[in-house]
């Protein structure tokens, strides 16, 4: 049954007025009293009445590095009142409480379902830039599956292609470069594992790769001069351990300060604010 706002406040004052009767006559406990109260959002285990009520809450939750919490407004909203004005805020919140808790697949998938559902909304690009740092967040070390850096570098190129004059432009293509250069890497503790198990066929097909496709990369130096050695024909110098760097992903505060970005991003809310995850 719909209420307008004026039968609304008239079933209010009953219920309220009905409420001193029962206390002024002490007919029953404050368990009834406070169910009654409960009927007008007054209880004291009344939940809030208003879709901006829980956004509210949700949004002091997740300032407060409360992401668990906040999450769970968020999601209250999207359930019970999706056609609210802060539905959109809440999809949005919902997918950044999972990213701060390093949910990070299921931040992806609110981000794109935030994309698919509203296109043209103008925070998309920062869905974007967060879907390429879902990724981003998720690269390990050069011995183990590349595919976290590479759908981060497609993300961030998607995006940058996109959006060309998004402020997440400059951000994103520094950490199109740091993926890319661990990438590199990658190729190059390959190629040096071929060396140590005298495949050196191969180990040549993946230099040449990695000069191809990153040749501005911190191991391109070592890739020519281990190449060179490959196609001289003279057989390999077997102390390979030289050619090998500090195989890691680039510290991101060192990356070169040409790009333009301070350490801990320019992407407002990307780097988190040092907030407790909870």
């Amino acid at each position: 049954m719909i209420f307008s706002k004026q039968n609304r406040r008239f079933f209010r004052a009953c219920v309220l007025a009905l409420a001193m009767m029962t206390l002024a006559t002490g007919l029953s406990g404050c368990a009834t009293l406070d169910t009654m109260l409960g009927w007008v959002g007054l209880g004291s285990d009344a939940a809030p009445e208003t879709p901006e009520a829980l956004a509210m809450e949700g949004m002091t939750d997740f300032n407060r590095g409360k992401y668990t919490a906040a999450l769970k407004r968020f999601v209250e909203i999207k359930d019970r009142f999706p056609f609210s004005e802060v539905a959109l805020l809440a999809e949005l919140k919902a997918a950044d409480s999972n990213f701060y808790m390093d949910k990070f697949s299921e931040a992806k998938t609110l981000y794109d379902e935030f994309e698919a559902n509203h296109p043209t909304n103008e925070a998309v690009p920062y869905v974007l830039f967060q879907v390429g740092m879902c990724y981003y967040s998720q690269i390990g070390t050069t011995d183990r599956d590349p595919g976290n850096a590479q759908n981060a570098v497609q993300a961030f190129e998607r995006l940058n292609r996109s959006f060309p004059k998004s402020p997440y432009f400059v951000e994103a293509s520094a950490r199109t470069q740091a993926a890319k250069d661990f990438l590199a890497q990658h190729e190059f503790s390959v190629a040096t594992f071929y060396v140590r198990t005298d495949e050196d066929t191969q180990a040549q097909g993946r230099l040449e790769y990695l000069l191809a496709n990153y040749p501005q990369s911190s191991v391109s130096p070592q890739s020519t001069e281990l190449l060179a050695q490959l196609k001289s024909g003279k057989g390999i110098e077997k102390t390979w351990r030289r050619f090998v760097p500090t195989i890691s992903l680039p510290d991101w505060q060192s990356l070169p300060s040409a790009f333009g970005i301070m350490p801990g991003g320019s992407g407002g809310e990307t780097g988190g604010g040092g907030k407790a995850k909870e």
